[in-house]
């Protein structure tokens, strides 16, 4: 359970610095109006998009064409829900590196000792981010995969999902303090090995709190300041 705790401390940063908190509910918020817009839109124009890459059913009896396009348009509606769950996050991450940036330098001076001059950088936060959107993808064609898997596919999906999912979210977000420290990957990945329990628990907490309608939106913040207070930890802890 001690993964999980960090998270919690990290909500409990919203009792110490409100207005910083709301500031990076901004990102989220922001990304999240951009893609419901988005929906909207194809929601608006699905019929004629489908109709378009469908020329040769135009002379199809009109049951049979009805029923092709319909089911296109199902289709790329779930297909940009699940694109857009799977890429939210490394987005807003990306968007918000500001804004996320003023918390967790405000959380390493909360926690006192030595405080990194500046984070990693906006263009390292892109390369990160579009990294972690590639990979979302890929995990998403995985968990579809398994899903199609008589009786246990959609339970094993789901719980291998949500575990994957949430250790690549935890690395994303504890990247920025080890990174400050002037840490490669290879030296954030002997960080993060000291205690793989702690990360893993980190990450799916957070991970499952997304799945909550506007989730994403109010935990970022606190995912961030808790991150950092986990990577603090973590470097304390002999290697392993």
């Amino acid at each position: 359970m001690r993964g999980p705790s960090y998270l919690v401390r990290g909500l409990g940063t919203w009792r110490r610095r409100p207005g910083l908190m709301l500031l990076g509910m901004v990102p989220a918020l922001l990304v999240l109006l951009a893609v419901l817009a988005a929906l909207v839109a194809l929601l608006l124009h699905v019929g004629d998009l489908v109709a378009w890459a469908t020329p040769f059913a135009d002379d199809w009896t009109g049951g049979l064409r009805d029923l092709l396009r319909l089911g296109l348009a199902v289709l790329v509606v779930l297909g940009f829900v699940v694109v857009s769950s799977l890429t939210f996050t490394a987005i807003t991450l990306t968007v918000g590196d500001p804004f996320y940036e003023k918390i967790w330098a405000e959380t390493e001076r909360m926690l006192g000792g030595d405080v990194p001059d500046q984070g990693p950088g906006f263009w390292t936060s892109v390369k990160d981010g579009a990294a972690l959107a590639g990979t979302g993808l890929l995990l998403g064609l995985g968990v579809f995969v398994l899903g199609l898997l008589p009786v246990v596919g959609a339970v094993v999906g789901l719980v291998l999902g949500v575990t994957v999912s949430g250790r690549l979210l935890a690395g994303e977000l504890l990247s920025r303090p080890l990174e400050a420290r002037g840490m490669d990957r290879v030296a954030r990945a002997e960080v993060l090995r000291r205690d793989r329990a702690t990360v893993l628990g980190f990450g799916v907490a957070i991970q499952l709190c997304f799945l909550v309608p506007l989730g994403a939106v109010a935990v970022m913040p606190a995912a961030v300041a808790g991150a950092t207070m986990l990577a603090r930890d973590l470097l304390e802890r002999p290697p392993a």
